[in-house]
């Protein structure tokens, strides 16, 4: 909320920093730079009344798990993985989103953290789709060279289910 020319009347006064307009009263603040001192006043204490929109669209949905014991074996993996691709798509669907990439996030029992993705030409609309893209890249990752402590599976670049997808016609020659 400062502009240049106000930053400049700022530094003439030997305010540079929020803690600096912390030291003027509300009065000071309104002699000199009149109705916007009440906003400098406030907004150098942290106080803005403004209400929060938090209806911005996703970028992502996902789901994890953390696991009690560390897993290794590809069973115990590949279960879990189903049941977190389940908890996800349920997220997905209440979304009412497809989306182009899924990823894959796996920690390990050392904490050390890594992400595989795959990005599809065209959405993934329907579960059995997402959960095979996310067994594929687990298996990618088999056998794990230490225990698994974490899994999480998620959907990007998404468009909402209702949106037009383009379709790639082919040429006949």
């Amino acid at each position: 909320g400062i502009g240049p020319k106000t930053a400049e009347r700022l530094n003439a006064l030997g305010i540079a920093t929020g803690a600096d307009l912390q030291r003027l009263s509300l009065d000071e603040l309104r002699g000199r730079f009149g109705s916007a001192g009440d906003w400098y006043w406030r907004i150098c204490r942290g106080i803005d009344e403004r209400p929060v929109r938090s209806s911005r669209r996703a970028k992502s949905v996902s789901a994890e798990r953390t696991f009690n014991t560390d897993l290794s074996s590809h069973d115990a993996l590949h279960g879990e993985l189903e049941r977190v691709a389940g908890l996800a798509w349920e997220r997905i669907a209440r979304n009412g989103s497809a989306g182009r990439t899924v990823t894959l996030k796996v920690k390990f029992a050392d904490f050390e953290l890594i992400s595989r993705a795959h990005s599809f030409a065209d959405p993934i609309g329907d579960p059995a789709a997402f959960t095979a893209a996310g067994h594929h890249l687990l298996g990618i990752l088999l056998p794990v060279p230490r225990g698994v402590r974490l899994l999480g599976l998620g959907l990007s670049n998404l468009i909402d289910v209702g949106e037009a997808v383009p379709v790639q016609l082919g040429l006949a020659i």
